[in-house]
């Protein structure tokens, strides 16, 4: 009796990697990488110009305007969370490769925490630019801002398509954290 019970603090103190889980947290961060970077270049490459009316009464005047990223503080917001997701997930992507098989407890927790940081921070970022993106495609009558998606259809394909990468990036970051998680649940059972 007293042996099987010796054994079984032993087997509860030593750690049992979820092997299975590593391979899937790898192939999860490149995924998260591939998003980020393609949203990333996508945002970054979302450059129009189309001739509008510059002058609003008449005689109208009408002339060359330019629609980038630049112009909005939330799809810059976007950008700057999206460079540093790129980053982290190359970082931790490394790091996770180089760790092999084996994990500490510590450096699972620490990717959990880092993990849910940055799908909180995608997730306002994604929801900003969002919101402009939907006030460019319809408009808002109350405060009079018109919808100029219909004059700068390539800008606002390439802002819907680094949003929803955005969101596949954010998603992705929330399964990581379930599955680092999980992980660290695992090894305390």
């Amino acid at each position: 009796m007293a042996g099987t019970v010796k054994d079984s603090e032993q087997a509860a103190l030593a750690p049992s990697p979820p092997a299975k889980l590593r391979p899937a947290e790898r192939v999860l961060r490149l995924l998260l990488f591939a998003a980020s970077l393609s949203a990333l270049v996508v945002l970054v490459t979302g450059k129009q110009t189309a001739i509008v009316p510059v002058v609003l009464t008449p005689p109208f005047r009408f002339g060359p305007v330019a629609a980038q990223y630049k112009d909005s503080p939330a799809l810059i917001y976007l950008l700057v969370a999206l460079c540093m997701t790129c980053l982290y997930s190359l970082l931790t992507a490394a790091s996770s490769i180089k760790s092999g098989g084996s994990s500490c407890a510590k450096r699972i927790f620490v990717h959990t925490l880092l993990d849910v940081y940055h799908a909180a921070v995608m997730a306002s970022a994604t929801g900003a630019a969002a919101a402009v993106a939907w006030v460019g495609l319809k408009g808002n009558e109350h405060t009079r801002w018109n919808k100029i998606c219909n004059v700068y259809d390539k800008f606002c394909r390439h802002i819907g398509t680094a949003t929803a990468l955005g969101l596949i990036a954010s998603i992705l970051l929330l399964l990581l954290a379930a599955l680092n998680a999980y992980s660290l649940y695992r090894r305390r059972r």
